[in-house]
């Protein structure tokens, strides 16, 4: 599918052509987004990052499940998990929705 993925290398020299800045302050400046998201999604339950989506702390509940190997019921625990929103106009940029006939 992919066989070219942008690493984070020449992502931060995209950044920094775009913004005509070097390399060292344009990593400082994603570095530091992606902290103000860590914390703030930690402190908060929810970051929104502007034009992409959102990340939301959820809380699942604990459930019983199947271990598939012997079948046998185990319980699973609840636990927190970091989920990503995609926005919408993202998701309809990368994969147009199907018109309607």
């Amino acid at each position: 599918m992919a066989d070219k993925r942008m690493t984070q290398s020449q992502f931060i020299k995209k950044i920094a052509a775009a913004c005509g800045v070097s390399n060292k302050v344009a990593k400082t400046a994603v570095d530091t987004y992606a902290a103000v998201a860590v914390a703030e999604t930690k402190k908060n339950g929810v970051f929104v990052l502007p034009g992409l989506g959102r990340l939301v702390k959820v809380e699942r509940k604990a459930r019983m499940g199947r271990n598939p190997a012997t079948g046998e019921a185990i319980k699973i625990p609840a636990k927190k998990v970091v989920k990503f929103r995609v926005a919408k106009a993202v998701k309809d940029a990368i994969v147009p929705p199907k018109k309607k006939k």
